[in-house]
């Protein structure tokens, strides 16, 4: 249950040592956004939000509320596509996603109703992670990669995936053109989302609903250490057939 202004490096370094874990050098924590966002204050309550002609308008055709979608708005570049039920944006930080990635699960302020209040996204995930990163190392002496992730749902297909939504000392992407393949062929368009990889992996770990798992311990990531971030698996406006 993490509150505003609780330090998740503390959290972090205090639970390593109940699960018989000692960093070292390479490993990875994933986070889950949730955590993340509460400790930056990303709580809002919905009976202090005033939506406008514009929000009302879109709440109609989603069927949401419009103090909502006002918050959706807010924290969107464009809206891409609504329809009863959904608004698919591009959020500030760049990828396009439901709802501009606000949550009413397992959320709770400390007044008004339950329902009222709702989670925003980080303001900067690669900013969050740096900042986490930077006290895991320093208290650990260990250099580390931190993500942190939230669960999207994908254009064909159904379900949600863990996603990186920030990252600091861990690539993003990995290029592989130009390693052979097993017969000796040299790879010419492989690249590989490498965070969002990871992402999924400890996704399925934390679990969705009442699992109360918001951190992963990851060792043996596949790909060396690097300085990475977010805009690397971020597809360009002008290479993005589907939009």
């Amino acid at each position: 249950m993490v509150k505003p202004g609780d330090s998740l490096s503390d959290l972090v370094l205090r639970a390593l040592p109940a699960n018989h874990i000692t960093l070292q050098n390479g490993d990875v924590l994933v986070l889950a956004q949730k955590v993340v966002s509460k400790s930056e204050g990303r709580l809002v309550n919905l009976a202090h939000i005033t939506p406008s002609q514009r929000a009302k308008d879109l709440a109609v055709v989603s069927g949401k509320d419009a103090r909502f979608i006002e918050l959706v708005l807010q924290e969107s570049r464009e809206v891409l596509r609504v329809r009863p039920g959904t608004i698919i944006v591009e959020h500030h930080n760049g990828f396009v996603c439901a709802n501009a990635g606000i949550d009413h699960s397992n959320v709770r302020g400390e007044h008004g109703q339950p329902e009222d209040w709702v989670l925003l996204l980080p303001e900067d995930g690669n900013i969050s992670a740096c900042h986490i990163r930077n006290e895991l190392e320093l208290a650990s002496n260990t250099r580390l990669g931190v993500l942190v992730i939230d669960s999207h749902g994908r254009a064909w297909r159904n379900g949600t995936v863990g996603i990186s939504i920030g990252m600091s000392g861990m690539p993003g992407l990995v290029d592989l053109r130009g390693r052979p393949d097993l017969f000796g062929f040299h790879l010419q368009v492989t690249q590989v989302g490498a965070a969002d990889e990871l992402a999924a992996a400890a996704s399925l770990v934390m679990g969705q609903a009442s699992e109360g798992l918001p951190v992963v311990h990851v060792r043996g990531f596949p790909y060396p250490l690097r300085e990475g971030e977010l805009s690397e698996l971020i597809r360009a406006r002008d290479l993005d057939m589907f939009r």
